[in-house]
């Protein structure tokens, strides 16, 4: 006898009610479990943050903020709820979750945040990363609640804003990387996010898309595709960053922040908080 069964009643508690193609209950195992990688991988960002100087925390903030969110966006999807039923072609209803889509809108910009802090980019060039991206992924959310055919040119513009942001963050910032000495890590993260970000548009339109495959057997794909992409490189951002200078890449925001980075500076330069020069008088 079971003494601790484990029935998974989500379907049961949150009906699919009007979809003809849903999700199954070994499909909603399936995304309990990425759930808890989400879960997990945020705490590992997290924590670390705890003991870490406060100079050294912008990744563990940006990264972990990114994974709360994908685990909220996962536990909504494996509940069976965040969708909307479309009918297709062929007259039947397929259930389009766009939970799937918020979590998006949040973890791609977060990667491309923290790629363009790395590598040392203008700001100018990681907001229009960020924008192309939030244009990618809302597109991509028209056209999988387009029933027509003219969804395809939905992911034709959303499918060229990925092209900008890939060359972007694979050409431009890796130069800038170059310059700061740190190079081949870059490379190293930069490389991975591409090549998962490659294989987006190849899902979308096996899934939402084109519904060559099933409700389950699309969250299968995306769920591979969205644990081997942010809470691998969340992971990768904090080992990696371990060997970083933050002073050098000049990402030790909080030290010219609040009370005491104004303390700093007047100590170093003689000033004093009122911005009058101290060290004459």
């Amino acid at each position: 006898m079971d003494l601790f069964p484990r029935e998974n009643d989500a379907l049961k508690v949150n009906p699919s009610t009007g979809a003809d193609l849903a999700l199954s209950e070994h499909g909603s195992d399936w995304l309990w479990a990425v759930t808890a990688v989400y879960i997990l991988s945020f705490f590992v960002c997290l924590v670390p943050s705890f003991t870490a100087p406060e100079s050294k925390r912008v990744f563990n903030y940006t990264l972990s903020t990114a994974l709360l969110v994908g685990a909220a966006t996962y536990y909504a999807q494996a509940s069976d709820l965040g969708w909307t039923a479309l009918e297709q072609a062929n007259q039947l209803t397929r259930q389009i979750f766009y939970a799937r889509y918020i979590n998006w809108v949040v973890s791609f910009p977060a990667l491309i945040l923290s790629l363009g802090l790395l590598s040392g980019i203008s700001w100018t060039t990681i907001i229009l990363n960020i924008v192309l991206s939030w244009f990618w992924v809302i597109t991509y959310l028209v056209a999988a609640y387009t029933a027509t055919s003219y969804k395809w040119g939905f992911f034709a513009f959303g499918t060229f804003a990925y092209v900008i942001v890939a060359m972007s963050t694979i050409n431009e910032s890796r130069e800038s990387a170059q310059v700061l000495g740190i190079g081949r890590h870059y490379i190293i993260l930069s490389g991975w996010v591409n090549l998962m970000w490659l294989l987006y548009p190849v899902a979308f339109a096996l899934s939402d898309g084109g519904h060559v495959i099933g409700v389950t057997s699309g969250f299968i794909f995306f769920g591979i595709l969205d644990m081997l992409l942010l809470p691998v490189a969340a992971v990768g951002f904090l080992a990696l960053s371990r060997n970083w200078d933050f002073a050098m890449l000049q990402l030790d925001f909080s030290e010219y922040r609040g009370v005491r980075g104004v303390e700093n500076l007047s100590d170093k330069g003689g000033r004093s908080t009122t911005g009058v020069d101290n060290s004459s008088g």
